[in-house]
């Protein structure tokens, strides 16, 4: 009997025409699934590209699993799916929305030219709706303890959907309809660790944000770009959407600036 949610599936799409041998690896957020990024997978695999849409450990099955999950089984994954497509491309670019965003931020500093894996280095990242911190809370220090008597908290103080723009999109979306206290800490931990990780990274990066994500706190991308130590480093603001750009009105733009992105450091 599958595990695995029905449509949120990780995917991979073999390049074509001109740019098979340049992978772009697509990560999903907090809770969240594959199915968030293949509309981001399909786009740009008709550019050419290979893509592969990764399922974070514990995601996309039942909440249980995650709570039994730690932030480095998340990067351990996405090292799974980079590995993958290094087998079949010359070059990897990472994909992440929020949580997914930290994580690929978080590899980038460790897969690039200058590291002890240089030869495996990541080309450059795209971060969107991307945190730098939780909400400044000081329960968050107790988090761990809290989990063993609270295991689930609620995702926010409307009622499920109510950030989407696109309500169609939303009812197609697969993530879990509450959050795992356990992986709340592990998460305030990923993005102590990202933080520390931004000033060595030095490969290009893009981030995009919307304008209209109330999730995030706002002035986490101006945070990000301030501390990375790449010197090709580029904001993109976005309206009309909320924080799953990937599948909301935004996704047209979000979509052709990561494949312009790619397009121009790739041939760089």
């Amino acid at each position: 009997m599958p595990q695995i949610i029905p449509t949120a599936e990780p995917f991979f799409f073999p390049g074509k025409g001109a740019n098979p041998k340049t992978g772009c690896l697509v990560t999903h957020g907090f809770t969240g699934a594959p199915k968030e990024m293949r509309w981001l997978g399909e786009y740009l695999n008709r550019q050419g590209y290979t893509v592969c849409g990764i399922r974070l450990n514990g995601h996309a099955t039942k909440p249980e699993d995650m709570i039994r999950s730690r932030w480095q089984d998340w990067l351990l994954s996405v090292e799974d799916g980079y590995n993958l497509l290094r087998s079949c491309t010359d070059q990897v670019f990472l994909l992440g929305l929020s949580m997914g965003g930290v994580l690929s931020l978080t590899f980038a500093s460790r897969f690039q030219a200058g590291s002890e894996n240089a030869g495996r280095r990541v080309r450059g990242v795209v971060a969107m709706s991307t945190p730098y911190a939780l909400p400044d809370d000081p329960r968050l220090r107790y988090t761990k303890l809290v989990s063993w008597f609270i295991p689930y908290m609620p995702k926010g103080k409307g009622a499920p959907g109510e950030g989407w723009f696109d309500q169609e999109a939303w009812k197609q979306h697969v993530a879990y309809p509450k959050n795992p206290v356990r992986a709340v800490a592990e998460l305030n931990e990923l993005l102590g660790v990202m933080r520390e990780s931004l000033p060595q990274i030095k490969v290009p990066a893009l981030l995009i944000h919307s304008r209209n994500d109330d999730y995030v706190i706002r002035d986490s991308m101006e945070k990000i770009h301030a501390a990375l130590g790449s010197t090709d480093k580029h904001m993109l603001w976005v309206e009309g959407g909320g924080h799953v750009i990937t599948e909301e009105p935004t996704r047209e733009r979000v979509f052709k600036a990561a494949a312009d992105f790619i397009k121009r450091v790739a041939s760089a």
